[in-house]
């Protein structure tokens, strides 16, 4: 391997959230803003919620329940 070439590895460098969540991970930056986390991520909280666009769920539905009959 080249000396000199590859960039400081942080063992325990800050990543601050914008929810207010801050935790230490490895990397080659001291320090990490990030906008979202899994401690405010929809889908890692629960809170996603399905969009349905156009009532296509209802659509498929009635759909699949002429094909049953």
């Amino acid at each position: 391997m080249k000396t000199g070439i590859h960039p400081t590895y942080h063992q325990k460098s800050k990543v601050s959230c914008s929810c207010g969540n801050s935790f230490a991970v490895g990397s080659t930056k001291e320090k990490l803003d990030i906008e979202i986390c899994s401690q405010c991520h929809p889908f890692y909280t629960g809170k996603a919620n399905l969009v349905d666009a156009a009532g296509r769920i209802e659509k498929f539905k009635r759909r699949l329940a002429k094909k049953k009959q």
